[in-house]
C-alpha cells in the first residue's frame, strides 16, 4: 500500500498485527468486534473524515471480509471514494466495490455513474481503474450501460496504449457475459487493425478480444488472418533484442505468439499465395528454432519455447495442406517421445494421433511404431499410457493391424482398470475393419472375452455374433472355437453367452467330430448353466430348444431339464416363462412347425459399427475412422443393431421391441410396470449422450413376451415429453421432458408430504457450448399462490456435449390444477434460444397411500357425499386391460391398493392423503373395470372440494 501522510496506513498495519497475534478464534471475532464497533461509530458519528480516513476504515472492512465475516455496512461510503481525485483512495473504493458490493445492489447505479465520470476523464489512470472494475463485476448491467464507450475508447486515436490494453480485456470480459449486447458493427476493421498497433500489450489484449469475435462471427472478422500473419513473422524472424521488453528467457513474445497462431486455427489456410507463403515460412522457421540447441539450460526457456512449437504444430494439423511441414512436423514431436519431461510426451502423443489422421502423414506416424509400443510397456503416467493407446489405434491400418492388435492385447492384461473398457472397444474395432480373415477376427474377440471379459460390453459380444451370423464363412470355425474356449474350467459369463448363442445357430456344424457331438455340447454348456446370472440362463435355454431342433436325439435329455423344478418352478419369472413355453412347444408342436418356429437367423441389416457408435460417445474425436487418413476403403459393414433372441419367429414382434427414442439420461428404470418394459438401467442419471445402440427394431423376436434382456433391442420408450405430454409423468418421477436438435432436459424427482425436491438436467447436443444460460421456474397466475419454487441458480456455460445439474425444491401450499413452467434462456451461435417447458409436478405428487379397512372405507365413503367432493368419469381403456398393471398405476398415482373392501373382487379399491403445507385431504378411490366392454367406471372422492375432479382427470389419463 502507498505510503499515504507519512505512516503508510499504520493503524491498518497494527490491525492486521493484531488479528495475526490472536491465540484463539474467540480472541480474534472479539478483536474484529471491537474494530468494527468503531468503524461503524466513526462512519455515523465523526462528519469531519476525510478521504485518507475512509480509505483507511473502508481497507480494514475489506479485510475483514477476506477473514470470513459478514460485513452489512460501509458501502456508502467506499462508493465516496470513488469520487475522490486520490489514486489510493480512488483503487481501495473500486476494490471494495469489486469485492463486496453484488450486482444486483441499489448501490450500482451510483457505481455506475462514477465509472462512466472516470471514463471519461483525463487522467488515464482513472480510465484503467474504471475499467478494472467494469470487468471485474463483469455484469450483463455493466455491459448495458457501457457497450457503447468501451469500443470508443478502444478504437480512439487518442487513448493511450495502456487504456486500450484494459479496454480490449475489459470488453472482452463484457462479450463473454453478455454477447448479444456487445455488437462493434462500424468498429470491426478498427478493432482488426490493433493487431498492427504498435505497443505489444495492445496488441497481445486484442488478439485475445478478436479470437473471442471471431468465434462468435468469422466471416465478419476473416480480415484479421493476414494481419495475424504479418504480425506472427515479425515476432518469429526478430531476435530477442528487438523485443528487449517481451522477451521471456530468449523466446519473443512467446504469448503472443500462440494467441495468434489459435487465432490462425478458426480459418481454412490463406486463399491469398502471399500470406500463405509467409504463413509456411514462419511454420518452417518455428520447427528451425525448435532444432536449434536451447539458449538457456532454465526450464523457462523450453516451456515457453515448446509451448509456440505446440502451437504452430496444431495449426499445421489444422491446415493438413503442406506434406513437407506435416512430415517435419510428425519428425519433430518424434524426438518428444522419449523425453525425460512427462508433458512432453503427453503432448507429442497428443499431437501425433491428430497427425495420423493426415493423408500426408499418416506414413510418417508408422514409423515411430516401436517407440509408442515401447511407451506402452514402460511408460509409469497411465495418462502417457492412455495417449500411446489412442496412437496406435489412431496409426493403425491394413499394413500392421494384427502386430497392433496383439501388442494392445498383451498390455491388456497389465492395463490400468481407468482404460480397460476403451481398450476392449479399440481392439474390436479395429479386429472387425482389418480382419482379412474373420477367423482372426473371431479368434481376437474370444480372447478379449478371455483377459477383460468384465470390460467387454454387451455391444462387443453382439458385434461378434451378428459378423459370424453374416459371414458363411466364419460359421464353422467360430462354433469350434468357442466350444473349446468354453472347456476352461474358469470361463467368464460373456464366454458363455457367445458359446450359448453360436451353438444354438451353428452347433450342427462341428457335430460330426465325436468330441463335439450333440451331447457333449449340450452337457458342455449346462455344466455352465447355475453358475450364471438369470439373463444367462434365459439364453441358454433358447440354446437347448435350438438344440432340439437341430439334435431330436438329445431331445428328451432337455426336455428334462426344462421339466425340472429348478427352472419351472423358479422365483424368476423370465426363468419360469421361458421353460414353460419351451417345454410346451417341444410336447405339441410338430417338427415341421418347431423348424419354422426355431429357424436360423436371418442376416443382419449393414449398418455403422455400434462399437464404434460407442467408443465416439464415450470419447467424442477419438473414434475417427484409422483410414479416413489415407483414403483408403473400409470393409463392409454388418448390422449394428443389438441382438435378438435365438429363438425366433419372423411374424412375433413382442411389447416394446419396436424403434423409438434412446432414453438418453438412462431412467427408463424407474417407470411403472405400464409404461414399456424396463430396461437393465439402474435409474440414475447418468451422462446426457449415454445412449444404447442404434435404436434399429430386431428382425425378429424372442418367443416369450418377456424378451431376454441380452437379445431384445436396445431401444427403449419414447420418454420425451415436451410442453403437452407432460401427462406421460403423472406416474413417473424421471425421465426425458423436453429434447430438440440443441437441448435435452431431463428430470429426476423424490416427494414426501407436502414437499418435493426436483433434479433437472440440461445436456447440451451440439458441439458449440452454451453462454448465458439461464433456467428459472415459472409459476403463473394462482398458482404462485399454491405453489412454493425454490431453484438454485445453474452454471451459465454448458460446455458441447456437456450436463448441468439444477436443484429445484418445491412445496405444496394448497390444491393445484396446472404445472409450474420451466423458463430457459441461452444464447447458442450468438443468437438467442427461448423455451418453455412444463415441468411434470402434478397434484397427485403429494399424495400418500393410506391404510385403511373395509367398514372404515365405507363409513368416510359415505360421508364423502357432497356433489363437489365426487368425480365419476366412464371411459374406453386404451391399452388391454391387465390387472396387475392397474395396480401399478395406481401405487406409483400415489394411492394403497385396499385388498378384499369391494365386494366385487375385480374391482380396485384405494385410499391415500394429499399433503398440502395448510390441510391433509383424504382422497378415496373406487375403479371398476368391465373387460367385456373394456370400459372403466373410475370414482373419486376427497375431503375437499373440487380435488377429485383434478386426480380424476390425471388418473385417466393413464388408462
Amino acid at each position: 500500500m502507498p505510503a499515504v501522510k507519512g505512516d503508510g496506513m499504520r493503524g491498518l498495519a497494527v490491525f492486521i498485527s493484531d488479528i495475526r497475534n490472536c491465540k484463539s478464534r474467540e480472541a480474534e471475532i472479539k478483536r474484529i468486534n471491537k474494530e468494527l464497533a468503531n468503524i461503524r461509530s466513526k462512519f455515523k458519528g465523526d462528519k469531519t473524515l476525510d478521504g485518507y480516513q475512509k480509505k483507511k476504515y473502508v481497507c480494514k472492512l475489506l479485510f475483514i471480509f477476506l477473514l470470513g465475516h459478514d460485513i452489512d455496512f460501509g458501502h456508502m461510503e467506499a462508493v465516496n471514494l470513488l469520487s475522490s481525485n486520490k489514486y489510493t483512495e480512488k483503487q481501495i473504493g473500486y476494490l471494495f466495490i469489486s469485492v463486496l458490493v453484488s450486482a444486483s445492489s441499489d448501490l450500482m447505479k451510483l457505481v455506475v455513474q462514477s465509472i462512466k465520470n472516470d471514463i471519461v476523464s483525463r487522467n488515464p489512470v482513472h480510465v484503467c481503474l474504471a475499467l478494472q472494475c467494469i470487468a471485474n463485476i463483469g455484469s450483463r448491467d455493466m455491459a448495458e450501460a457501457f457497450n457503447r464507450d468501451i469500443p470508443k475508447l478502444l478504437v480512439s486515436g487518442d487513448t493511450i496504449d495502456s487504456v486500450k490494453q484494459s479496454a480490449a480485456l475489459c470488453l472482452l470480459r463484457l462479450l463473454r457475459t453478455a454477447p448479444d449486447l456487445i455488437q462493434l458493427g462500424e468498429w470491426a476493421s478498427r478493432v482488426i487493425h490493433l493487431l498492427n498497433d504498435q505497443h505489444m500489450g495492445v496488441v497481445t489484449a486484442a488478439a485475445s478480444l478478436i479470437e473471442a469475435l471471431v468465434k462468435r462471427s468469422p466471416e465478419e472478422y476473416k480480415g484479421c488472418v493476414s494481419l495475424a500473419v504479418s504480425r506472427l513473422s515479425r515476432i518469429v524472424t526478430s531476435s530477442y533484442t528487438d523485443l528487449q521488453d517481451y522477451t521471456y528467457y530468449f523466446v519473443p513474445a512467446p504469448w503472443l505468439s500462440v494467441k495468434l497462431l489459435r487465432l490462425l486455427q478458426n480459418y481454412p489456410p490463406p486463399e491469398d499465395p502471399a500470406v500463405r507463403t509467409r504463413l509456411t515460412e514462419c511454420l518452417e522457421t518455428i520447427l528451425n528454432k525448435a532444432q536449434e540447441p536451447p539458449k538457456s539450460k532454465k526450464v523457462q526457456h523450453s516451456n515457453a519455447k515448446n509451448a509456440v512449437l505446440f502451437e504452430a504444430i496444431n495449426l499445421i494439423i489444422h491446415m493438413d495442406s503442406d506434406p513437407n511441414l506435416l512430415v517435419r512436423a510428425c519428425n519433430q514431436l518424434g524426438q518428444f517421445l522419449s523425453h525425460r519431461e512427462t508433458n512432453l510426451r503427453y503432448l507429442a502423443l497428443e499431437s501425433m494421433c491428430l497427425l495420423a489422421t493426415s493423408e500426408f502423414s499418416h506414413e510418417a506416424v508408422k514409423k515411430h511404431q516401436e517407440t509408442v509400443i515401447n511407451a506402452l510397456k514402460t511408460e509409469r503416467d497411465v495418462s502417457v499410457r492412455q495417449r500411446a493407446v489412442d496412437l496406435l489405434y489412431a496409426m493403425c491400418d491394413r499394413t500392421n493391424a494384427e502386430d497392433i492388435v496383439a501388442e494392445m492385447l498383451t498390455y491388456l492384461e497389465t492395463a490400468d482398470y481407468s482404460i480397460r473398457e476403451e481398450m476392449v472397444l479399440k481392439v474390436a474395432i479395429l479386429a472387425e475393419k482389418y480382419a482379412v480373415d474373420y477367423t482372426w477376427y473371431v479368434d481376437t474377440i474370444l480372447n478379449l472375452i478371455r483377459l477383460a471379459g468384465d470390460y467387454v460390453s454387451e455391444e462387443v459380444w453382439y458385434r461378434v455374433i451378428q459378423i459370424v451370423i453374416n459371414r458363411d464363412d466364419v460359421q464353422g470355425y467360430a462354433a469350434k472355437t468357442v466350444f473349446e474356449a468354453l472347456q476352461a474350467p474358469a470361463c467368464h459369463e460373456n464366454m458363455v453367452k457367445v458359446g450359448g448363442y453360436i451353438l444354438g445357430e451353428f452347433g450342427n456344424l462341428i457335430a460330426g467330430d465325436h468330441r463335439s457331438s450333440p451331447i457333449v455340447q449340450f452337457q458342455l454348456l449346462h455344466s455352465k448353466y447355475h453358475l450364471c446370472i438369470p439373463s444367462t440362463r434365459g439364453l441358454l435355454l433358447s440354446t437347448y430348444v435350438k438344440f432340439i431342433n437341430l439334435f431330436p436325439e438329445i431331445k428328451a435329455q432337455i426336455q428334462e431339464i426344462l421339466r425340472n423344478d429348478n427352472n419351472i418352478r423358479n422365483p424368476d419369472v423370465e426363468i419360469q416363462q421361458r421353460a414353460i413355453e419351451y417345454l410346451q412347444l417341444t410336447s405339441v408342436t410338430s417338427t415341421d412347425v418347431l423348424a419354422t418356429v426355431l429357424e436360423e437367423m436371418p442376416p443382419f441389416p449393414e449398418r455403422e459399427s455400434s462399437i464404434l457408435a460407442k467408443l465416439k460417445k464415450k470419447k467424442p474425436g477419438a473414434a475417427e475412422d484409422p483410414d479416413a487418413a489415407g483414403g483408403k476403403s473400409s470393409p463392409p459393414t454388418v448390422a449394428s443393431k443389438p441382438m435378438p433372441e435365438i429363438s425366433v419367429n419372423a411374424s412375433y414382434q413382442p411389447q416394446g421391441a419396436s424403434g423409438g427414442s434412446a432414453d438418453l439420461l438412462g431412467l427408463s428404470s424407474s417407470a411403472p410396470p405400464a409404461a414399456a418394459p424396463a430396461s437393465n438401467d439402474t435409474g440414475c442419471l447418468v451422462d446426457v449422450f449415454d445412449m444404447l445402440g442404434t435404436g434399429a427394431s430386431p428382425t425378429s423376436n424372442g418367443l416369450t413376451a418377456a424378451a431376454d434382456e441380452n437379445y431384445k433391442s436396445a431401444t427403449t420408450p419414447d420418454l420425451e415429453a415436451g410442453p403437452d405430454k407432460i401427462h406421460e409423468f403423472v406416474c413417473r418421477n424421471n425421465g426425458v421432458i423436453f429434447e430438440n436438435d440443441l437441448l435435452q432436459i431431463g428430470i429426476k424427482s423424490e416427494y414426501k408430504q407436502n414437499l418435493g425436491r426436483v433434479g433437472m438436467f440440461y445436456g447440451n447436443k451440439t458441439s458449440v457450448p452454451f453462454s448465458n444460460f439461464t433456467a428459472e421456474v415459472s409459476l403463473p397466475g394462482e398458482l404462485s399462490s399454491q405453489l412454493m419454487a425454490q431453484a438454485k441458480p445453474v452454471d451459465s456455460q454448458v460446455e458441447a456435449g456437456a450436463q448441468k445439474q439444477q436443484l429445484v425444491n418445491i412445496e405444496c401450499v394448497t390444491d393445484f390444477t396446472v404445472p409450474p413452467v420451466l423458463v430457459i434462456n441461452f444464447l447458442y451461435n450468438g443468437a438467442q434460444q427461448h423455451m418453455t417447458v412444463k415441468m411434470p409436478v402434478m397434484v397427485n405428487k403429494f399424495l400418500e397411500p393410506a391404510e385403511m379397512d373395509a367398514a372404515t372405507f365405507f363409513q368416510r365413503w359415505k360421508n364423502l357425499s357432497a356433489p363437489a367432493q365426487e368425480c365419476q368419469k366412464i371411459f374406453k381403456a386404451k391399452p388391454p386391460m391387465d390387472g396387475e398393471q392397474t395396480k401399478s398405476k395406481l401405487l406409483c398415482f400415489g394411492l394403497s391398493i385396499l385388498e378384499d373392501v369391494d365386494p366385487n373382487p375385480e374391482n380396485f379399491v384405494s385410499a391415500g392423503v394429499l399433503h398440502t403445507r395448510n390441510q391433509q385431504i383424504g382422497v378415496l378411490l373406487r375403479l371398476e373395470p368391465n373387460s367385456q366392454a373394456q370400459m372403466y367406471r373410475l370414482t373419486i372422492r376427497a375431503s375437499k372440494d373440487a380435488i377429485s375432479t383434478t386426480l380424476c382427470e390425471l388418473l385417466e389419463s393413464q388408462f
